[in-house]
């Protein structure tokens, strides 16, 4: 079976064991098969029962944000990777960092590291979206405000107490437009201020609820 029969039947870069198996089914030794895929780099185990192609038979980028949902879940994208996804802050996470109603876990894979932080499940349920790809498919990701909340809680050795100092750690530390802040969401950051139940989370709504009426 040449690649370009093999590649009709994964239809995308991203695919798990069983897809793959019914691709090498003509074959006499289908394991082998694989073994010898995995040998080359035409194909890439990122964990046990999921795979991308290689370089050599991809058709298009693989989605690493894709990648995330499945490698671990529930989950979804958020914290740092989010923050830059969205625009909110310059530098990219090198980590693709996600939120889990699981426990936290880190998986080092060949194609990068994922990261998954553990939060309460109310605060999980909510604050996603889901984005459509090109193909059909999609991936869950924080809204800019839910990425915001889940950062600021998780860095417990900011101290932030008042709305002064968590402004400063925003544009500080976090190195934030200020006019970024202005474009958030107060309603829905006070949404998931009652679904965290974080003293953080509401001190974040409350200033973005000051600093958007100060930029009317």
């Amino acid at each position: 079976m040449a690649n370009a029969q093999l590649l009709n039947s994964i239809p995308y870069e991203e695919f798990d064991y069983q897809t793959l198996l019914d691709a090498v089914r003509e074959y006499s030794r289908p394991r082998m098969k694989i073994s010898g895929m995995l040998a080359k780099g035409d194909i890439i185990r990122v964990k046990k029962g999921l795979y991308i192609l290689g370089e050599s038979l991809r058709r298009r980028p693989f989605c690493r944000e894709l990648l995330a949902n499945l490698i671990y879940g529930p989950s979804y994208v958020s914290l740092e990777y989010a923050l830059h996804y969205h625009g909110l802050t310059p530098e990219r996470a090198e980590t693709l960092t996600s939120v889990t109603c699981g426990r936290s876990r880190t998986f080092d894979t060949p194609v990068g590291t994922f990261s998954y932080r553990m939060i309460p499940l109310e605060a999980f349920r909510t604050g996603m979206d889901r984005v459509e790809l090109d193909d059909g498919r999609s991936f869950l990701i924080a809204v800019p405000e839910k990425a915001l909340a889940d950062r600021i809680v998780a860095d417990r050795g900011a101290g932030i107490t008042t709305q002064k100092e968590l402004h400063e750690y925003l544009l500080a530390d976090l190195r934030i437009d200020p006019a970024n802040l202005c474009e958030l969401d107060p309603t829905r950051l006070m949404e998931i201020a009652r679904h965290y139940r974080s003293r953080r989370v509401k001190l974040l709504a409350d200033l973005i609820t000051r600093l958007s009426k100060g930029a009317r």
